[in-house]
């Protein structure tokens, strides 16, 4: 109380603000209430730092905390590089693996109703169907196969009325990759007869098969056995190869016959080129006899024009992606890295067999939308209709 003895009221108007800061306001002043309000205001004025002054300024990081940030820094992850957008030929191949393994995962039902849509031709002895790319003849590890869902395509075509003799039995086989036509038999009697047809060469079946060069001459007849032999390397594996019963002599100007191997299998191809452009063909084959992949390590390794998008036999010595010319590749739009996606292009377009009490059966098959773009992309012609 003393302390508001000695201050005038005049003076409390005066601006003297840096004295009345130093002294602590009174928190009750019965004589003088308006000189304690203004030393509360002043006290609070200048407890706040000042504008532009060293107290106002952002304090300094330490370096503890400069460290901490730096550290945060390195644990965040690298943004993600930006992929190019794929081509539309890289969508389609995309497109199309993720249908085909659609088709080997779905319910059996499914897939047997994509068959029932699909089928060519049927009577009563036989039905052709247009096999998808990508889905096994027969699988042992459990996935949904064309063999699995047959009982229930069986059904389908008999309107669901079960009949306990109706069945299908796959006759003459494709490769998961090949896609066409496929012959069933409905009886185990027709599929030892289809066989006895087959044998006998009066079962006639054409691919069409798109190929990485020209093969020269442009129709012949491949007639080399093969053999199936182990690869060694980084990643050990079986495949077919060549089994020559002939070799050059020794003075270069001639051949020898040489004994052919125990193990060894006859295979016969005949080919026909339909059509070239680009650096690529398209080529009609027809096999004679029945061999493991015969038809892609003839084209590979006899004639030296690998089946497009055949991965296993374009190395003869390893397991790698197939590798295409820089035209090629420009021409379909895609890039080396992205070549392992490509599928296989052969398709069973042709299937005739003698009919049992009429004339010969002839089904001619569509191909697939992946197989016409290609050939459009590399300027490739289809033949017309009276030339296959």
């Amino acid at each position: 109380m003393n302390r508001c003895r000695g201050i005038a009221c005049s003076d409390i108007k005066s601006g003297l603000t840096i004295a009345f800061s130093r002294i602590k306001p009174p928190t009750n002043c019965r004589r003088c209430p308006e000189a304690a309000r203004f030393l509360s205001r002043s006290h609070a004025t200048a407890a706040k730092p000042a504008t532009g002054s060293d107290t106002g300024q952002k304090p300094r990081l330490r370096a503890i905390d400069l460290a901490q940030k730096v550290q945060q820094e390195k644990s965040k992850p690298p943004p993600a590089a930006e992929e190019p957008p794929l081509s539309g030929q890289q969508k389609r191949v995309m497109e199309l693996k993720r249908f085909s393994l659609q088709l080997q995962n779905v319910h059996p039902n499914v897939l047997a109703k994509h068959l029932h849509k699909s089928v060519l031709y049927q009577d009563k002895d036989v039905v052709v169907i247009n096999k998808p790319y990508g889905v096994p003849v027969r699988d042992d590890s459990g996935a949904t196969s064309i063999s699995s869902v047959l009982p229930v395509l069986s059904k389908m075509m008999e309107g669901m009325k079960v009949k306990y003799e109706s069945q299908l039995l796959p006759c003459l086989r494709l490769e998961k990759e090949t896609t066409g036509a496929f012959l069933l038999a409905r009886s185990e009697k027709v599929v030892e007869h289809i066989l006895d047809l087959h044998r006998n060469n009066q079962v006639q079946r054409k691919y069409w098969v798109i190929t990485v060069g020209v093969p020269v001459p442009s129709e012949g007849v491949i007639d080399i056995p093969i053999i199936e032999r182990e690869v060694t390397g980084p990643r050990p594996h079986y495949k077919m190869a060549l089994s020559p019963l002939f070799r050059m002599n020794d003075a270069g100007d001639g051949v020898t016959k040489v004994r052919a191997h125990r193990q060894a299998h006859a295979a016969v191809t005949k080919y026909r080129v339909l059509d070239s452009s680009s650096g690529c063909s398209l080529v009609e084959l027809q096999a004679f006899t029945v061999g493991k992949h015969q038809m892609r390590v003839h084209m590979a390794l006899a004639l030296m024009c690998p089946i497009l998008g055949d991965h296993k036999y374009s190395h003869s010595s390893k397991l790698a992606p197939q590798k295409l010319p820089e035209r090629v590749l420009g021409k379909l739009g895609l890039e080396q890295s992205k070549i392992r996606n490509l599928p296989l292009h052969v398709h069973a377009r042709q299937l005739t067999l003698p009919g049992t009490n009429r004339a010969d059966i002839s089904v001619s098959c569509p191909l697939p939308k992946y197989f016409t773009q290609t050939l459009s992309r590399l300027h490739l012609s289809l033949p017309d209709k009276k030339d296959y």
